[in-house]
Parts: structure tokens; sequence; C-alpha cells
């Protein structure tokens, strides 16, 4: 029996315990939305793709004509590894290792930061507190482009350009983290659970740690996902405050190498090519790792909240 792509089959059963079906028509709307998330899947997914087939080229196979989606006869994804890992005295290593550094400094930093303020906003009454949460929320609104140059020049006047510092500490702030925070926590941690725990004899960090802490994990593992990402990718607040190679990210490192080819062109920029487009692949690879990692956490914590 043909189905066409409208209708679908309904089984019941009937008090004679005979097997009834029947065509139904599938609801319009429900295929014009796979339609509409098939379309976002490609146009997500086929730069990630390209990204795959072009970093296994050569810099012959890169610019000799072959199909941009699809792979060379010749394979070069080892040569171009250990090209990647070698060129300039291994620089790519550092550079990755300085983004890790800055993510897990800035997203573990932020995402302290956020919960704590977050909680206070939520749960707490104090003199200003809506002047300040009003600040936090024209903060949100301003781009974090917008404030590198002032940033720039603050640290400047205290010596801390070129160092670590420059770019852990502004991540540190993240205004989106703590209004997040503060809409999880407001809502799911219930005032009666802490006033339970307050009559038992708990003090208020205990009561948060053990109280209000476990309920707010889905929201802890997702500003530590923003905030990490959002350090990982950074790019314009380090390339500003860095002047020396050896503290670049890979963002700004593998910025370098492009310039550097775009600049030289055929006379020496082609072969660089082949890995800047692995270094961008390689350099996605712990993304994709921390996500996963982490999303164990935050769909059980998902589970947890629903069933109680």
């Amino acid at each position: 029996m043909s189905v066409t792509p409208t209708e679908r089959i309904v089984t019941r059963r009937t008090p004679g315990s005979q097997i009834e079906r029947k065509r139904t028509p599938r609801p319009r709307g429900r295929v014009s939305l796979n339609i509409v998330l098939a379309l976002l899947m490609i146009y997500f997914l086929v730069p990630f793709w390209w990204v795959i087939v072009n970093s296994s080229k050569s810099a012959a196979g890169l610019f000799g004509g072959t199909s941009a989606l699809w792979f060379a006869p010749d394979i070069n994804y080892l040569e171009n590894l250990v090209d990647l890992f070698t060129y300039g005295g291994g620089i790519y290593a550092r550079w990755l290792g300085n983004s890790a550094l800055y993510a897990i400094a800035g997203g573990i930093g932020a995402t302290v930061l956020a919960v704590l303020a977050g909680y206070g906003f939520a749960k707490y009454r104090f003199a200003g507190r809506r002047a300040s949460f009003a600040i936090l929320l024209g903060a949100v609104m301003v781009p974090t482009t917008a404030l590198v140059i002032p940033t720039f020049v603050l640290f400047a006047q205290v010596g801390w350009t070129n160092t670590i510092w420059a770019v852990i500490l502004p991540t540190l702030l993240n205004p989106f983290g703590v209004y997040l925070m503060n809409v999880y926590a407001r809502d799911s941690v219930p005032d009666e659970l802490l006033d339970a725990a307050r009559v038992d004899g708990a003090g208020e960090f205990r009561t948060f740690l053990q109280v209000a802490l476990p309920l707010l994990r889905p929201a802890i593992v997702t500003v530590l996902l923003l905030s990490t990402v959002a350090s990982w990718n950074n790019y314009f607040l380090p390339l500003v405050m860095l002047s020396d190679n050896r503290l670049f990210p890979v963002t700004v490192g593998i910025g370098l190498w492009q310039s550097t080819a775009s600049t030289y062109g055929a006379a020496g920029g082609q072969s660089l090519w082949s890995i800047i487009i692995l270094g961008s692949l390689v350099s996605v690879i712990p993304l994709i790792i921390a996500f996963l990692a982490l999303q164990k956490y935050w769909q059980g914590g998902l589970s947890i909240g629903s069933l109680k």
C-alpha cells in the first residue's frame, strides 16, 4: 500500500481484536517545518564539510581545479597534520595551549561569577538591586567589540597589555550569563525550599551549595558552554591586546597565517592554505568534545527538573 508524503497510516485495534488501518492526512505544517529544518541543516553543515574535504588536500589539490566539495585523488591528512604541527617551530601547538588556557580560565571564571551574581539578584533583596540589574541589562545590549578599545586603554595604564591577563580578565564578565542565571534561579529554586533549609539550621553558604546549586546545574552547564565557546572563539580582544605571537590564541594565529598567505600569494602563500584549513578543523574539535562531554549533564539536569 503506497502512502503519499502528505499522508500517514494510523493503526488501531478494534474491539473484535482486528487490526484496522486508516490513512489520515499528515499535517502540512509539519512537512513545511521539516523542509525548513533540512535547509538550515544543509546551510550549517556545508561549510563544515568544505573544511573537512579541503583540509585533506595538498596545495596542488586546492588550486588544481578539483571540486571544492569532494576529495582529491590523493588524501593528505597525515602530511598536512605533520606540516601543521611543525611549521614555525611548532607554534600551532602553543596556540592551541593558549586557547585552552584562555577558554578554561575564562569559561570557569565567568561561570562562577555568573552563578553567584545571578543567584544573588534572584534570591536576595538589597539596596540598589533594581538599579544594578538595569545596568546589567544595559550591558547585555553593548557589543563586546565596542568595549575592546576602552579595555585596552585601561590595561595599558596598569601595564597589563601583552599578558595572558589582558585576555582572561575581560572574559570573566558575562552579563548575559548573569541574566540567564538570574532568570533560571528565580524560577527553579523555590523560596520555600531555601526557607526550609534555613529553618533546619543551614547557613547561607551551605544552603547555596547543597540546595540551590544542584537545581541550577542545567543553567550552569549552559553558561559554561557559552562562556567557553566565546573565549575559545575570541579574536578581536587578543588581537588588540597581544603583540607577542607566542601568546596568541589559535584564532589570531590562523588569522596571522591567512594574512601571510594572502600577502605572498603564489610566491609562497599557497603552501600555507592547506595547514590553515586543517588548523581551522583541528581548532573546532575541542569544542565538539566539550559539548559532547557536557551534554549528558545538561540533558540529565533538565530531566531531573522536569520530574521535580
